[in-house]
């Protein structure tokens, strides 16, 4: 049986940073609607909140320094807030 691990790090209200065994990936948003910033590319999601109902749309790519850059500053904001 495969071992799976995954961790979601609130870092502010909106913000959070996803941990899996192979990848780093920083979500912006809130509920309803938010975006997703990993390593195989950008992943935006709406929907309804309470009804199920939600589109997802993906754009593949590698997003190399933007993640990087998107990582750095949630991680900067964090640390700002929770001083």
């Amino acid at each position: 049986m495969p071992l799976r691990f995954q961790r979601r790090i609130r870092v502010a209200p909106g913000i959070s940073i996803n941990l899996n065994k192979r990848s780093v990936s920083a979500s912006f948003g809130r509920r309803g609607s938010h975006i997703t910033i990993g390593p195989k590319g950008t992943r935006t999601t709406f929907g309804l909140p309470g009804s199920g109902l939600f589109y997802t749309a993906y754009q593949r790519g590698r997003p190399g320094g933007l993640l990087v850059v998107a990582i750095v500053l949630v991680l900067l904001i964090g640390f700002i807030l929770r001083q």
